[in-house]
């Protein structure tokens, strides 16, 4: 089959659920990851074609994509901080705004850090936040947890074991433990440097605003929470830094921009400052960052 008849396949089975031009972004990014081909080949080869085999696999996810399922869960990987994850649907699909999370570890510790920095990774998942810390802070030690078993073994599975030797750190460890439970026990004995967390956040009633390839293929335990208590893992991420965030230590999670000043309140009243909320590509409310100024 030509490639360019297959693109053209691709597209119109997509256009039904997406837009065209993000049906045709994601028929190309598909393309590039079965046939390494760049988005411009059928144009320059008209005449390249397809081998029956690659089509029929092709015209299979164009199908399931076309059914709502998410290009990352098909290809099986998503592009965080410029390196492919594996993602499976038992974690959540990277998202871009997530990596400012660990832009905002990484500037605040690149210039003052003298030693090798503890992260402690709450609610991983995929772990993208994990690695990504441990592949540039070098040196660093992290530990990450998460409460879904299948989910540690997507994290764990990640594939940077070459890469993190070269650049002076370790690969993270990865521990089963419900974050609502803080039982520091169940983790290293010692202190933190740091605490990121990237926990469920959405509420239910906000359900109906999401797209439905969300809805239906990502995992409902990472992403929601009750409208009666929208900040249950704020609270439980708060006391797991009273208890192990080091002396001057500095944390930062993401959070509902509905929720912005409730959050903040929410580790001031554990006692932190300064805390602060940081905001996203589009300008909205995404992070809260928070500081044991009180035990320098």
């Amino acid at each position: 089959m030509l490639l360019k008849k297959l693109i053209e396949t691709g597209i119109s089975a997509l256009s039904g659920l997406y837009p065209e031009k993000e049906a045709g972004e994601m028929v190309y990014a598909y393309m590039e990851h079965l046939l390494g081909v760049k988005r411009y080949t059928h144009v320059i080869y008209p005449e390249y074609c397809v081998s029956e085999e690659n089509a029929e696999k092709a015209i299979s996810s164009f199908r399931r994509m076309s059914a709502g399922e998410p290009l990352q869960y098909v290809m099986g990987k998503s592009c965080f901080y410029g390196r492919d994850f594996l993602v499976t649907p038992d974690v959540l699909i990277p998202r871009p705004e997530t990596e400012l999370l660990c832009r905002e570890v990484i500037r605040h510790f690149s210039s003052i850090s003298e030693k090798p920095l503890r992260i402690l990774d709450l609610c991983t998942g995929s772990g993208c936040i994990a690695w990504t810390l441990a592949l540039e802070l070098p040196g660093a030690e992290v530990i990450a947890a998460d409460i879904s078993e299948k989910a540690l073994e997507v994290a764990s599975s990640q594939d940077f074991h070459e890469e993190i030797l070269h650049c002076g750190s370790s690969s993270p460890s990865f521990v089963e433990a419900d974050v609502l439970s803080v039982d520091p026990a169940l983790l290293p004995a010692g202190k933190f440097d740091v605490i990121v967390s990237n926990p469920p956040y959405v509420r239910n009633s906000e359900k109906s605003q999401m797209r439905e390839n969300v809805l239906g293929y990502e995992p409902h335990i990472a992403l929601f929470v009750t409208d009666e208590d929208p900040l249950v893992f704020y609270r439980a991420v708060a006391e797991w830094a009273v208890r192990v965030l080091a002396p001057g230590g500095f944390g930062i999670v993401e959070i509902n921009e509905a929720l912005g000043k409730d959050t903040v309140e929410v580790f001031r009243a554990a006692g932190f400052s300064p805390v602060s909320i940081l905001q996203d590509f589009s300008s909205k409310d995404r992070f809260v960052t928070f500081h044991r100024a009180d035990l320098v």
